[in-house]
């Protein structure tokens, strides 16, 4: 939000106060400055402050306030008139082809002066012809035979705004000669307004947190109306209903407005503030809802009463009919649905509520009568009506966040004073005011010990009182106990133990985060408790990453067709249900995932270009419906990898592709860094590439799939080589993890004894399932059993293979004789033979 320092003037004195010192407060406060802008004011001498300053400095003898008497024509260019101007010193003759003057050129001395920015020779301005912000020094240079010097300044050239389709025309009182610095010279602070202060999404928000941080006084603004005329009661109602979506909404209404231009230090404001002026009554809405907080809509009262035959306006608040139709401001033709609140009137829809009107009943250049609204809505429901057309607005923003309903009234009456004075309008006596629900604000008991005890800081509860006060908290004394009403223009202050924690907030952002001390803990310590998820959790990210595989973090809402990439194109996708978000912040972001391997794949797709190879994984939860209030959140580990096995060299241009093995390695590491014992099973599986997946088991349990990407899979990814995959269900690999930590045997000292054996099995038979076999057999003196060759032939007979291992045999108390190692050669042979009929081959 951009908020100008001059605005904020006036609601609270800010003399003695730089411009960087009120950023810093306001910073330390909790909202922080993310820029400043610095719109004719002197820039900091130093950049040590610690913000983002921008802007252009006015010379206070270069750049003043000038008036123009005279326009006549250029005697040699049509497109360019020459000015009488006089710069409170002297008169010139300046060269402009501002559009805005031409309506005055040739009718002799103006029926007024026109005040306007004058710019003398040597100034230093943009560039109005120039995209974007480029310096110029202005020079004296003839121009179709006239002299030119100086010039009369438009906001571009001024650093106000990008508007530079003509001259700025000040306001009649603006004094002649006066440096422009003085006069209208500025600061723009851009804050981020985070959620828990949504109150302050308005200038007088801003200027109460001020007043509050400073101890100086809050000017409230001007409410008092004249009102003349019929009343409205009787010409207006409302029906609204449901109030939990409208909990209250008002109306009053002004006659004989008389369109124009705003004021222009009006129009400069919002250009300051980031809103383009339309006219005096549009404006005024605009003005008042950045400076209250309160977004307002205007009829055209007359279009109303046209729709209603004459009568009475009824103006009704309901949720739309399907495919009910509207046409906003934008011109768009937006098809409705139950979801979206509209307000009507008994014809049809007028304005889609809290987000944007309708163009039907906006006001025109015939408007005469205006009806004013000021209402208030459910934050959520506007939430979800802005992402589902994409229609974001400075209502909206505001709305979404949540307003009180109690600032509708003080919106009304201050847009119906702003209106009243720049249009020339009559205000009609009566508020007709529809409250059905207003909100409890809640009442929340503090002690000077809840706040020694939470911020570690002992001050008074007097201290604390004035505190709060100054953020118009009511406060009354009870002993020791202060009870503190939250004010009617707070909506994040909760009850009970919340609403003390957020007083709590309250009270350390007025004394000052910086200037709590550290203090120690004063509480016993909870007793400390291991969390072996969490740490076995860790553990296999730590051992990943030592694999040289990086991880990544990925967002957990999702869309269906995402996750179905996963599938080839054409397969029907399974029938799965997924968590569905009721406010989902994008369509690709609407459901909770249900595949962690999905996630990992967009992240692999998006950065395959920019790497030789990618290895990359993620431990996170998915979601899966539980009937319940809440879903399952079951744990998975996803693994990607792409790319070559080792990076490009000049002795090998063309490295090998990581292939099937390269991530069976990674997963065996794994396993083996867990102490958790693994078989691999070939696999079928709709994702992967048949013939190059398999299944992780231990024992009979299943622990996840891995392999290579089916060939139609890959084509749903922007990826040039084979992708390596996997997904493991962490929760089922963390519960095999041994408590109880795991056997660890010293080196021997003595030597091994290596011998190979060569066993002729079935086709069938998996080499795992061969060297489990081993491994029993050979007893707690076989030391390492490794698979390195496998034959098949005509010599070993049709559906035969032959499997060879190399063994090795180490005992941790003696060297192993001949004897002791045939003994072990012995059992192996034997149990092979006894389990699948292998035979050793000669």
């Amino acid at each position: 939000m951009k908020v100008p320092v001059s605005w904020l003037k006036d609601f609270v004195d800010l003399s003695g106060l730089s411009v960087v010192e009120l950023a810093h407060k306001l910073t330390m406060a909790g909202m922080e400055v993310e820029e400043i802008r610095f719109v004719g004011l002197p820039l900091p001498d130093s950049d040590d402050h610690g913000f983002k300053v921008s802007g252009l400095s006015w010379d206070a003898d270069k750049i003043v306030v000038a008036q123009i008497d005279e326009v006549f024509p250029h005697p040699n260019a049509d497109r360019l008139v020459l000015c009488r101007l006089n710069d409170g010193l002297q008169e010139h003759t300046v060269l402009t082809g501002a559009p805005n003057l031409f309506e005055y050129k040739g009718i002799g001395p103006l029926p007024r002066p026109l005040k306007v920015a004058y710019a003398r020779e040597g100034a230093r301005i943009y560039d109005g012809h120039q995209p974007g912000q480029v310096l110029t020094t202005l020079k004296r240079a003839k121009i179709r035979g006239v002299d030119s010097y100086s010039m009369v300044c438009s906001e571009k050239e001024l650093g106000i705004s990008d508007e530079h389709e003509g001259i700025i025309l000040l306001d009649e009182d603006a004094p002649t000669g006066m440096p422009l610095v003085e006069y209208m010279g500025d600061a723009v602070l851009e804050l981020k307004i985070n959620p828990n202060m949504a109150r302050n999404t308005s200038v007088l928000g801003v200027a109460r947190e001020v007043a509050a941080l400073t101890g100086r006084a809050l000017k409230k603004p001007e409410f008092t109306l004249e009102t003349t005329g019929e009343p409205i009661e009787g010409r207006v109602s409302i029906q609204i209903t449901n109030p939990e979506l409208n909990p209250r909404f008002t109306l009053a209404l002004i006659r004989e407005v008389r369109l124009g231009e705003s004021p222009y230090w009006v129009q400069r404001r919002l250009r300051l503030a980031g809103m383009r002026p339309i006219n005096n009554v549009v404006d005024a809405t605009n003005y008042t809802m950045l400076e209250i907080g309160e977004p307002l809509h205007a009829f055209d009262y007359d279009v109303l009463v046209n729709r209603a035959g004459g009568g009475e306006v009824v103006i009704l608040t309901r949720t739309a009919r399907p495919g009910e139709k509207l046409t906003t401001l934008d011109g768009v033709e937006r098809t409705l649905t139950e979801t979206n609140v509209l307000v009507c009137d008994a014809t049809g829809p007028l304005s889609l509520a809290g987000v944007m009107g309708g163009q039907e009943s906006e006001v025109s250049d015939h408007t005469v009568n205006v009806l004013l609204e000021a209402a208030t809505w459910n934050f959520i429901n506007i939430r979800r009506t802005v992402m589902q057309h994409g229609l974001p607005s400075e209502a909206s923003y505001r709305f979404s966040r949540g307003v009180h309903p109690a600032l509708a009234i003080d919106g009304l009456r201050r847009c119906l004073y702003w209106m009243a004075r720049w249009s020339g309008g009559k205000v009609a006596p009566g508020i007709v005011d529809a409250y059905p629900l207003p909100p409890v604000d809640p009442c929340v008991e503090i002690t000077a010990q809840d706040v020694e005890r939470s911020l570690g800081i002992s001050i008074s509860l007097e201290e604390i009182q004035q505190m709060l006060e100054r953020l118009e908290f009511r406060c009354e004394r009870r002993g020791e106990t202060l009870q503190v009403q939250t004010p009617p223009i707070r909506m994040d202050i909760g009850e009970g133990v919340v609403g003390v924690a957020d007083l709590m907030e309250e009270i350390a952002r007025l004394y000052g985060f910086e200037r709590i001390p550290e203090t120690r803990l004063a509480d016993s310590l909870p007793p400390q408790r291991g969390n072996p998820s969490l740490e076995g959790e860790e553990h296999v990210r730590d051992v990943l990453v030592s694999l040289g595989l990086q991880e990544v973090i990925t967002h957990r809402m999702t869309a269906p067709e995402i996750e179905a990439r996963l599938l080839p194109a054409g397969t029907p996708a399974p029938s799965v249900e997924y968590v569905r978000l009721v406010n989902p912040i994008s369509p690709e972001k609407r459901v909770l995932r249900r595949s962690l391997l999905a996630s990992v794949l967009n992240v692999l797709e998006r950065n395959a270009r920019m790497a030789e190879s990618l290895s990359l994984f993620e431990v996170g939860a998915v979601f899966e419906p539980s009937g319940e209030a809440l879903p399952r959140e079951p744990r998975r580990l996803a693994i990607a990898m792409t790319g070559r096995r080792e990076e490009s060299s000049w002795d090998a241009p063309e490295g090998r592709l990581m292939d099937f093995y390269d991530l069976k390695g990674v997963i065996e590491a794994l396993m083996e860094a867990l102490h958790i014992r693994v078989a691999f099973a070939p696999e079928e599986h709709p994702s992967f590439h048949p013939g190059k997946c398999a299944t992780v088991l231990c024992g009979e349990q299943k622990l996840g799939v891995f392999g290579e990407l089916h060939p139609l899979v890959r084509e749903n990814y922007e990826v040039d080589t084979p992708v390596l995959a996997a997904e493991i269900d962490l929760e089922a690999l963390l519960s095999l993890l041994p408590l109880l930590g795991h056997e660890v045997r010293p080196v021997s000292e003595f030597p091994p004894v290596l011998e190979d054996i060569a066993v002729v099995v079935d086709e069938a038979v998996p080499a795992a399932r061969v060297e489990e076999l081993i491994w029993q057999g050979g007893g707690k003196l076989l030391a390492g059993v490794r698979l390195f060759d496998v034959f098949r032939g005509e010599q070993l007979g049709a559906g035969k293979k032959s499997l060879a291992y190399s063994l090795t045999y180490q005992a941790p108390d003696r060297t192993l004789t001949d004897r002791d190692a045939a003994q072990i050669r012995t059992r192996i042979i034997r149990r092979l033979e006894q389990e699948l009929g292998a035979k050793l081959r000669s």
